[in-house]
C-alpha cells in the first residue's frame, strides 16, 4: 500500500534526475493511453500526475517519491501528440537515454489501451525494450470500457502478437483507473520488485 506520494522533480535530461539510491518504476505508453490517471489511482492522489484530454501533456521525466523508499516515474508518451517533429525527436532521445542509463530502473510499465487492436508502435516499443534489456511489464488500461469478453479478446490479440516477438507472453496486468481495477495486484508486484532490489544491495 502506498501511504505517501509526493512530486520530486521534472527533467528533460536523465543525468539530472535524482540520485540512483532508490529503485525506480517508470510508466510509459502511447499518448492518451491513460497513464496519468493510472499513476494517480495507484498513488491514491487525485492530481499527482497531470491528466489531460490533449495528447502530449507529459513532456518531461517526472519523478514522484513514494513512501521515501522508491520513485514512480512518469515518462512522456510516444506516438501521436500535437507537437512538432523536433519536439518528438528530443522526447525520443530523452526517453531512450533514461531507459538505457538508469541503473536503479527495476521495471518499466508499458501501458496498452485494452480497447484497441495491437498497435504497431506499441509492438515496436516493446521490441526495442527487449533488444536493449529494458525490463518491461505490460499494463492494459481502460479495461472497463468494452465489457469483460471484448476486453479479454482484445488483450489476447496483443499478447499473441507479443508472443510472436518474444516466444512467450510478457508479464501483464489488467487495469481500470475509473474502477481501481488492478491496483492491489500492481502494488504487490511493485513491493516484491522493490524488496528484491534492496535485498540484492545487501
Amino acid at each position: 500500500m502506498i501511504k505517501k506520494a509526493v512530486f520530486s522533480v521534472s527533467n528533460s535530461d536523465y543525468t539530472k534526475c535524482p540520485k540512483t539510491d532508490k529503485p525506480e518504476i517508470a510508466f510509459i505508453g502511447r499518448s492518451n493511453v491513460g497513464k496519468s490517471s493510472l499513476i494517480n489511482m495507484l498513488a491514491g492522489v487525485k492530481d499527482l500526475a497531470k491528466t489531460s484530454g490533449k495528447p502530449g501533456k507529459t513532456q518531461l521525466i517526472n519523478h514522484f517519491e513514494i513512501d521515501g523508499r522508491w520513485y514512480m516515474v512518469d515518462l512522456p508518451g510516444y506516438g501521436y501528440a500535437v507537437v512538432s517533429k523536433s519536439t518528438k525527436s528530443s522526447w525520443e532521445k530523452m526517453i531512450r537515454g533514461y531507459l538505457t542509463n538508469r541503473a536503479n530502473l527495476i521495471a518499466v510499465m508499458v501501458l496498452i489501451d485494452s480497447r484497441l487492436e495491437p498497435q504497431k508502435i506499441d509492438l515496436e516499443f516493446i521490441t526495442w525494450c527487449g533488444e536493449h534489456d529494458v525490463p518491461f511489464v505490460l499494463a492494459f488500461t481502460k479495461a472497463d470500457k468494452l465489457g469483460l469478453e471484448k476486453t479479454k479478446v482484445s488483450i489476447q490479440r496483443f499478447l499473441d502478437a507479443a508472443k510472436e516477438i518474444f516466444g512467450e507472453e510478457p508479464q501483464y496486468f489488467i487495469t481500470s483507473a475509473n474502477k481501481r481495477e488492478g491496483k492491489e495486484e500492481l502494488i504487490r508486484f511493485f513491493e516484491a520488485e522493490i524488496s528484491e532490489y534492496y535485498e540484492a544491495l545487501g
